[in-house]
């Protein structure tokens, strides 16, 4: 890759020539000068200094926009390469927090067990983050909870999941059915941040029964899921997270996933790629064990 794209990006990742010169092993005047032969080039100013740090133009963001795709086509080419002299397969998946819990791991490992040439490498980020690096091709697909409301991207409905309540097997509802409103204004409960899609789609579905969660006794708002089941689990407080996220604790009985009479809260978890993605047979392949686990799993459960 031009070292001067290379350049471009340290610069705009340190806000600073004498940083991004100290990264690159470069004298402060090889870096501007790369800066402004960049700046001749495309005839645009790139980066304007304020108090504390440089910020990029509108124009200079354009070009660290598409810097950013060269520099993930570059790897892309390198790691291709390498595939091909060895006959294997890489390819980087995004996952949502929520979606990297469900039942994603179960398919990842049966993937491997039926095509041994495939290598996964996968990225955890937010809907936001993973929508950028489809962009920049940074990724090659990304699983996620809801959509990617994007033109320049193909999305494929993988499951539909919905949020349930979650209680620990010693909780007095475990023996339950359901839920109502009112029984879980009684409960110690454990959400998610604000701005995550659970807590976002929790407070939408509180909403349409004219209810707001101040109503209720929110004791700790944590950002991992992870996190979030292991306090359920030893029985701290309740919690809404999604079924598919805990579909395996509850086949192995250390949590219980009850509906909430009064709420619907339903999401679709979609495969996103970008137009140019060659590789169908991966979907296909994903898609299928994806709903051969998952029904797998709803067996267990059902027929406990």
């Amino acid at each position: 890759m031009d070292n001067k794209i290379l350049t471009l990006l340290t610069v705009y990742e340190t806000r600073s020539f004498t940083k991004a010169a100290k990264k690159l092993c470069l004298t402060q005047p090889a870096v501007s000068q790369h800066i402004k032969q960049l700046e001749s080039e495309f005839d645009i100013k790139i980066f304007v200094r304020t108090d504390h740090e440089l910020k990029p133009t509108p124009e200079g963001e354009i070009l660290v926009k598409y810097g950013l795709r060269l520099q993930a086509m570059y790897a892309n080419i390198a790691r291709a390469i390498s595939d091909a002299k060895q006959h294997k397969q890489t390819i980087t998946i995004g996952l949502t927090p929520t979606a990297e819990l469900n039942v994603i791991t179960s398919v990842f490992f049966k993937l491997f067990k039926e095509q041994s040439s495939i290598r996964i490498i996968v990225i955890t980020d937010t809907l936001q983050g993973l929508e950028k690096k489809l962009k920049s091709y940074e990724i090659d697909l990304a699983i996620v909870d809801g959509r990617i409301a994007d033109n320049g991207l193909h999305s494929v409905l993988l499951d539909n999941d919905s949020l349930i309540l979650v209680t620990s097997s010693d909780h007095p509802f475990a023996n339950k059915d359901m839920v109502t409103l009112d029984e879980l204004k009684r409960e110690k409960l454990i959400v998610r941040l604000p701005g995550s899609g659970t807590r976002t789609l929790f407070e939408a579905s509180l909403a349409s029964n004219n209810r707001s969660i101040e109503e209720f006794n929110v004791i700790v708002e944590v950002d991992n899921v992870a996190t979030i089941k292991e306090l359920v689990q030893h029985n701290l407080g309740v919690s809404i997270l999604a079924r598919s996220a805990c579909l395996e604790e509850a086949k192995d009985k250390r949590l219980r996933i009850i509906p909430v009479k009064e709420l619907s809260m339903n999401r679709e978890i979609n495969i996103v790629y970008n137009k140019d993605f060659e590789h169908q047979e991966i979907l296909d392949l994903i898609r299928r064990i994806y709903k051969t686990t998952i029904k797998d799993y709803q067996s267990e459960l059902f027929n406990e």
